[in-house]
């Protein structure tokens, strides 16, 4: 168990190492591999078989696919991209519906989905999880978007930014 262990810490501690990681593993991959973390490292932890949190991870689960697909039609709709790579291809600045609420609606989408599988199936490895996919996604993704977000929409999106929190 501790060789696990330790090698799931080099395989994190390796991804802070390496230099200009920001926007190159696409956020849906980071999310797929956290949810695989969490629910093979279950072993590892003790587990917690509570009936509310079965039902507090479906809603988290439904939750969490409402705000991620909300936020991809409603940048369908406005015809700009959802590809997060490839920020500099954003045509729109895209800030009604659930851009009222959220600038990064699918990043919260996404880590709701992890808060579901972790309270389904990893609740003390899985918190260790979302803390990092949370952590991750704001210095690898959305600080990059940001500042490519400014540079191509400018005082609106600075605007934007003061009225409209980073998550929730």
């Amino acid at each position: 168990n501790q060789f696990f262990l330790k090698k799931i810490y080099l395989s994190f501690n390796c991804i802070f190492v390496i230099k200009n990681m920001n926007n190159k593993i696409p956020p849906p991959i980071v999310t797929l591999i956290c949810g695989l973390v969490i629910y093979y490292t279950r072993c590892l932890f003790p587990s917690c078989d509570l009936k509310i949190l079965k039902i507090l991870s479906a809603l988290f689960l439904v939750s969490g696919l409402l705000v991620g697909f909300s936020a991809i039609f409603k940048f369908i709709k406005n015809k700009t991209t959802v590809n997060p790579v490839k920020i500099e291809n954003a045509s729109t600045l895209v800030n009604s519906g659930i851009f009222k609420y959220t600038r990064n609606p699918m990043y919260l989408g996404m880590l709701f989905i992890l808060i579901s599988i972790s309270l389904n199936f990893n609740l003390y490895g899985g918190t260790i999880v979302v803390i990092f996919f949370y952590f991750f996604i704001n210095k690898f993704q959305i600080a990059p978007e940001e500042k490519v977000m400014e540079e191509i929409f400018g005082d609106e999106y600075i605007d934007y930014k003061k009225t409209t929190r980073r998550w929730l």
